[in-house]
């Protein structure tokens, strides 16, 4: 084999040519979810009465001892809802893309150091930090604008707007690989051959029953029929395990992204856990040609 064509393809894989407007409209689903995401959450991120005793430093929090004096966590959700605003309209990217990415980061990584993990938001927050060190914003957005007022081109297709996507969809992917690994590591084949999803189906259910939240009455129904569950858990191991194939043409992703929506549905169904980025389609944007959605046609126009 050719080392130098085995680089180049391997190059063009990573870093295929692609246009402006594709990673443009990745930027702006992203930051659109993530906007709306930190506005929904806004008093949870903002506001913290409970015991310090409680404070349980994680991720990048991880670089204080105690946690912060009001209004400093107020202030700092504040300011990356601001720098959202920013990052969803491509104004002065280069400097406020990488800052949203950080106080987001930041923000939710001090939520979860109070005892409590949202794992639902982590792919959210790497998607943000890939987008924010690419060129996301040469077009469809404000950036943009006062370039053509100035007289510039618009941009070409290049490979710097190809590898963001790439790596957002690498990083989707690498999520469910890691998942069905971990299930292989903690159970083995007795994941697929075993009650060990009807265990957890019943026992996520009657602790959300005795602690009087909304739960599943259709999972607490079928945990009664014991011999529907491997074949459920066969079907999500192999979800997992094969995500990379998503990454060989647009026909395999199609397929395994309907199959992993499905899989989220089931646990909605199932067990009442809302995953919100990938049941509503944002997790598997980066392997689509976005630029080309009816929700795009007015900026096309443009």
């Amino acid at each position: 084999m050719n080392l130098q064509g085995s680089i180049r393809r391997f190059d063009a894989f990573w870093r295929p040519t692609t246009p402006a407007s594709r990673l443009a409209a990745l930027r702006i689903l992203v930051g659109a979810f993530a906007l709306v995401y930190l506005t929904i959450r806004l008093p949870h991120l903002s506001t913290f009465d409970f015991d310090v005793s409680g404070f349980r430093p994680t991720g990048v929090v991880s670089l204080l001892s105690d946690p912060l004096a009001a209004p400093w966590p107020a202030v700092a959700a504040v300011a990356a809802l601001a720098l959202g605003i920013a990052f969803l309209l491509g104004w002065r990217f280069a400097l406020t893309g990488p800052l949203f990415a950080a106080a987001l980061l930041w923000v939710t990584s001090y939520r979860n150091s109070w005892g409590m993990i949202f794992h639902t938001e982590n792919l959210m927050v790497m998607h943000v930090i890939v987008v924010s060190l690419g060129a996301s914003a040469d077009a469809w957005s404000l950036d943009a604008r006062r370039r053509a007022r100035r007289g510039l081109p618009p941009p070409e297709d290049d490979p710097r707007y190809g590898w963001p996507l790439r790596l957002a969809a690498a990083i989707t992917i690498g999520t469910y690989v890691l998942a069905g690994i971990a299930k292989l590591r903690h159970s083995g084949l007795d994941w697929v051959s075993s009650d060990i999803l009807r265990n957890y189906v019943a026992y996520d259910n009657l602790r959300k029953i005795e602690l009087g939240d909304d739960y599943s009455k259709l999972g607490t129904a079928l945990c009664r029929h014991p011999e529907l569950f491997p074949p459920l858990a066969g079907i999500s191991l192999a979800v997992e395990l094969l995500a990379p194939l998503a990454l060989l043409g647009r026909r395999v992703a199609i397929v395994w992204s309907l199959l992993a929506w499905g899989f989220h549905l089931g646990v909605l169904a199932l067990m009442w856990i809302f995953f919100p980025y990938p049941l509503l389609g944002f997790a598997y944007a980066p392997l689509f040609s976005l630029e080309r959605l009816p929700l795009f046609r007015r900026l096309r126009r443009s």
